[in-house]
This record gives structure tokens, C-alpha cells and sequence, in this order.
């Protein structure tokens, strides 16, 4: 687990614990939410506390909870880290339905974004999301990136392939 604290104007983007669990199960057991992620919707607040423990032990990838700063609620959550196969530093972010639409995802992804860059010096990121979910291409945008193809997220249980649109940018 890397131990990362990035203060933007209104969100504090810190690492993920087990003790989450309860505020990140509102937004993975919600199905408005987990219809445009590789993830099924969790059933089972357990489910979060597993992956949370296995997000602990991840050292490659930079995991992060996304606290609201006003309220000290957790929002969201998201990664980032070098896709070798993509050659880049790959990135992805989820949030609660009740923030979507506020500014919080971009705000969250340019930070990530920043502190790649200025730690390690990354140049090249890329991104996807569900073709459906055109907010989250607004926001890959307002991050700079651009649209570079068309791809396909198949869900981790393997139950639906979904068509997804690719997005790079290189600084």
C-alpha cells in the first residue's frame, strides 16, 4: 500500500482502508453506478471488505479514497499506475451516484494525473470507459486526453462484454 495524500480544492485523495467499507459499499452496490464498471454490483458488504484488503497490499498501482474535504465523506475512489502493455500510466475513477455531475472526477483525475507527472515523470496516460457512460469521456476530455478508439471492458465475472472508447494524452 503506498501511503499518498493529495489535497485538491475540495477533495483529499488518501489512501483506501478496510474501515471504508461501509462508504464505498454505496456506491458499489448501486447499480446506476456498477452498470458502467468491470465490476458486478456488490451484494455483500464482505465482497468490499476483501477487495479493500486487497487494495491494501497492491504496491503498483496508486490506489485512493476521495474524501470530500467540506465533510470528511468518502465519495469515490480511484487508481492509477504504469500499464506496461499500454506503455502508459493507466488511470480510473468511480463515484457515488449522488456526485456525479459536480466537477469531482475531474478534479480527482487531474490530481492523479499531476502527481504522476511530477513524481514520476509519466507522460503518456490512457483511459477508458463504458460507451454508454459519455460523462465519464467529458471528463477523460477536461483532463486533456482525447478519444483514440474504440475498445472492450468484459465484466470480471466474465457475465457481459460492453464496447468501450479509449482515450490518451501524452504531455
Amino acid at each position: 500500500m503506498h501511503n499518498i495524500w493529495i489535497k485538491t480544492e475540495r477533495l483529499l485523495l488518501r489512501p483506501l482502508k478496510i474501515a471504508d467499507a461501509e462508504d464505498v459499499f454505496a456506491w458499489v452496490s448501486d447499480e446506476r453506478v456498477s452498470r458502467y464498471m468491470v465490476y458486478t454490483t456488490y451484494t455483500d458488504i464482505e465482497q468490499v471488505r476483501k477487495w479493500l484488503a486487497a487494495v491494501e497490499q497492491e504496491t503498483d498501482t496508486y490506489n485512493f479514497g476521495f474524501e470530500r474535504i467540506a465533510d470528511g465523506k468518502l465519495i469515490g475512489s480511484g487508481d492509477i499506475g504504469f500499464n506496461a502493455r499500454k506503455n502508459g500510466w493507466g488511470f480510473g475513477y468511480n463515484f457515488r451516484y449522488d456526485c456525479w455531475g459536480m466537477g469531482y472526477a475531474t478534479e480527482a483525475v487531474k490530481a492523479m494525473i499531476d502527481y504522476a507527472y511530477v513524481n514520476f515523470g509519466a507522460r503518456k496516460f490512457t483511459s477508458a470507459h463504458c460507451e454508454p457512460n459519455l460523462a465519464s469521456g467529458n471528463v477523460m476530455k477536461k483532463c486533456g486526453l482525447h478519444f483514440t478508439g474504440y475498445g472492450e471492458f468484459q465484466k470480471l465475472d466474465g457475465s457481459k462484454k460492453m464496447r468501450s472508447m479509449e482515450y490518451a494524452l501524452e504531455l
